[in-house]
């Protein structure tokens, strides 16, 4: 591991007029920041996490009651790619911690996450019920015998 990390090099482009040690010195503090911050973006864990990692991020956080199953607002939440935690405060009640900056995309996961919950509530008709409906309705329906005549063979 240490010959691996010994042997990767930093390729730094700068376009100067004239090359100084002040520019030099900008161009690789710039750097060096910038892999910080790729090195911090790494660090982050993204979408369903602990409270505990959540508060760890920067930023303010924010919390919505949610009532129902935690397991159906992940498949949503994924889609929108958004930092949530849950946290139990009852059976069937949790708080759900979200960042503040992260606040539109939270609402629209939980405004389709409310549609697909009350969708539930509403009957489907069932295949079998309408199937037996259909039954009952074709042997009321008195047989009308109809008499086709079969074309023959030709005479010659």
């Amino acid at each position: 591991m240490q010959e691996y990390v010994e042997q990767q090099t930093v390729a730094v482009s700068v376009k100067a007029a004239r090359l100084t040690s002040r520019v030099l010195a900008a161009a690789l503090k710039k750097t060096l920041a910038e892999m910080e911050n790729q090195r911090r973006a790494a660090r982050t864990p993204h979408g369903k996490q602990s409270v505990k990692k959540l508060m760890n991020h920067y930023g303010t956080k924010n919390a919505i009651k949610l009532v129902g199953a935690p397991k159906d607002f992940d498949r949503i939440a994924r889609e929108y790619h958004v930092d949530y935690a849950f946290h139990k405060t009852g059976p069937g009640q949790y708080l759900l911690f979200f960042k503040a900056d992260q606040a539109d995309a939270i609402t629209a996961a939980f405004s389709r996450y409310t549609e697909k919950v009350m969708g539930r509530g509403q009957e489907k008709p069932s295949i079998l019920g309408q199937l037996r409906r259909l039954v009952k309705e074709l042997a009321a329906k008195p047989r009308q015998k109809e008499r086709a005549r079969e074309p023959g063979k030709e005479e010659r």
